[in-house]
């Protein structure tokens, strides 16, 4: 199929003149999505895992958070090694002893974070905000002088205010740190306030500024493109959308928008699919069947009228090919399926049966008890030599 028919592209957006100019991508599935509870990655699944992230073209890898334990900086600094494309990060709290630890695991960047939220500084950190800031600004200091380059990341930055956060950014430049990152750790943000926050701290900073979303609300994908379209250059991701709680913005999701949405097409989308499947594998995690891009039912179609639609022209019923994504097309058979429906899908199938034949396949078909979830072609195909073996004894 074609490259410009693999997807539908949204017309809409000539009419806006809002779009990502200058993006990248940071996937934390290591780091980040290990944090979903139940889930432990062995070293050899974050390296298998590394690798198919940097095939596909993400730019920036979160390995880790190395003083965990010596494992963990074990695989950090392993995949930090492995001569991946991709640039290696872990994470680092704002201690001198934390990004000694990433000194040592040879990673590219490291995220020195803080909270300056009024509940974090109250609850977490028992400290005054000013004794927060002079020590991350003390870390980033250390860091940069030994090399390394810093993501300064603000946690709980969306229950912080604004102009605080515009002071300590702008405080965080004047160390030249590469990034600041706003984290919407509870998922509070919806697209409107993700633009109207990352516009305002654009107005402050010149330095690159990455979006950080959870899925709390179900909204972490939206609001990762809306703080592209306001100028974040670094956006963060998982596989599955996995993560803490409801979890993060889901790769698949936010490339597949970025190629439909926008025309941004140099991510290698059609290993999305493998690369779900190894995360299903890895974390124990089952992905929801109608999970966008990557679930089973993504592009499962029942309805005769769809299916009709499907054989004569994909594109009427999928805005993108499973091709694109490395996945496949399912036509199932069930109680929504009609005559010329069924018998658009026995000839996709390469089968050839007469009006009687038909009438006979779909009545058996409306009284099995299969029909509640679907029927399979592999189960279609033995219905239809059920019945003729029945015709043939007759």
């Amino acid at each position: 199929m074609p490259s410009d028919e693999l997807y539908s592209r949204n017309k809409l957006i000539d009419y806006v003149d809002i779009r990502p100019i200058d993006i990248e991508i940071c996937d934390v599935t290591l780091r980040d999505g290990e944090q979903t509870p139940g889930v432990a990655f062995t070293k050899e699944e974050k390296m298998d895992l590394a690798t198919e992230l940097d095939n596909i073209g993400i730019e920036v890898i979160e390995a880790g958070f190395p003083v965990v334990s010596s494992s963990e900086k074990e695989t950090v600094k392993s995949i930090s090694n492995m001569g991946l494309n991709a640039k290696i990060c872990c994470l680092s709290r704002s201690i001198t002893t934390d990004v000694d630890a990433a000194l040592d695991c040879d990673v590219d960047i490291v995220s020195v974070f803080i909270a300056m939220s009024d509940l974090h500084l109250r609850y977490k950190y028992h400290k005054s905000c000013h004794d927060v800031v002079a020590c991350a600004m003390h870390t980033i200091e250390y860091a940069k002088d030994h090399g390394l380059k810093v993501r300064f990341a603000a946690e709980d930055a969306t229950r912080t205010d604004v102009a605080l956060l515009q002071k300590v950014f702008k405080e965080a430049e004047k160390y030249n740190v590469e990034y600041v990152s706003i984290a919407d750790t509870i998922g509070i943000l919806n697209p409107s306030t993700t633009y109207y926050l990352v516009s305002k701290i654009k107005e402050t900073v010149k330095t690159d500024v990455c979006i950080h979303c959870h899925d709390d609300l179900g909204l972490a994908t939206a609001n990762t493109l809306a703080a592209a379209e306001a100028g974040a250059k670094q956006l963060h991701t998982t596989v599955n959308g996995i993560g803490e709680r409801a979890g993060n913005a889901a790769l698949e999701e936010l490339l597949v928008a970025l190629r439909v949405q926008y025309g941004l097409e140099r991510y290698d989308t059609t290993g999305l699919n493998r690369l779900s499947r190894k995360l299903e594998n890895y974390s124990g995690l089952t992905t929801p069947v109608n999970k966008a891009i990557v679930g089973k039912n993504a592009f499962t179609h029942e309805s005769g009228i769809h299916v009709m639609a499907i054989l004569e022209e994909p594109r009427t019923y999928e805005l993108f090919s499973p091709e694109m994504v490395g996945g496949e097309r399912n036509l199932i058979v069930g109680k929504h399926t009609g005559m010329k429906a069924l018998k658009g899908i026995i000839k996709d199938m390469g089968c050839n049966l007469e009006h009687d034949e038909l009438c006979a396949l779909i009545d058996r078909i409306k009284s099995c008890t299969e029909v509640k979830r679907g029927i399979s072609r592999s189960r279609l195909k033995e219905i239809i030599l059920e019945l003729k073996e029945h015709e043939g004894q007759q």
